[in-house]
């Protein structure tokens, strides 16, 4: 099969470095992700996540974070719940208060992509759900029980979001 060597979205030269031309959709090409079935399937023993929240005029911004999976659901299940912690008032948790629609993926400690976007939504939790979310994340880093030692000192408060199937 013949390939031009260029995309009519405008991706130039891909065929000539080795690269297929463009699969996207606007291509009438192909959409990778993960199917609905495994929800966060992908994120089964992995330390970080890249969580991608979206400002008011629609850009994202990613940042890997710490999770924890809720042990009482399945990470295949749509009921799926993943807990991470930040300071109060950071950019993510504003982000999330204006859109909940948010997209996470399995990355390294410095954000690098290691599988497939997901799509998924996320909410600032309290109270007993917060409290879960803390001891689950302090269970699974023990790193953050040493950072836990150091924030008696702050004054600022710390927020807990969920993070479920879209």
């Amino acid at each position: 099969m013949f390939r031009l060597p260029f995309c009519f979205c405008g991706l130039r030269g891909a065929e000539l470095a080795g690269y297929p031309s463009c699969i996207g959709v606007a291509c009438r090409g192909i959409e990778t992700g993960m199917s609905d079935a495994n929800h966060f399937a992908a994120l089964d023993k992995r330390d970080f996540l890249n969580l991608e929240t979206f400002r008011k005029n629609g850009a994202g911004v990613r940042t890997p974070v710490w999770f924890a999976a809720d042990p009482a659901k399945d990470l295949r299940s749509g009921g799926a719940k993943l807990y991470i912690y930040t300071v109060e008032n950071t950019g993510k948790v504003k982000r999330v208060r204006n859109n909940p629609r948010v997209r996470i993926a399995p990355c390294n400690r410095t954000g690098g992509l290691q599988g497939d976007w997901i799509d998924a939504k996320a909410r600032v939790v309290e109270g007993a759900e917060a409290a879960l979310g803390l001891k689950l994340l302090t269970q699974k880093y023990f790193l953050k029980r040493i950072f836990d030692l150091f924030a008696v000192f702050r004054s600022a408060k710390r927020e807990v979001l969920v993070i479920t199937p879209s």
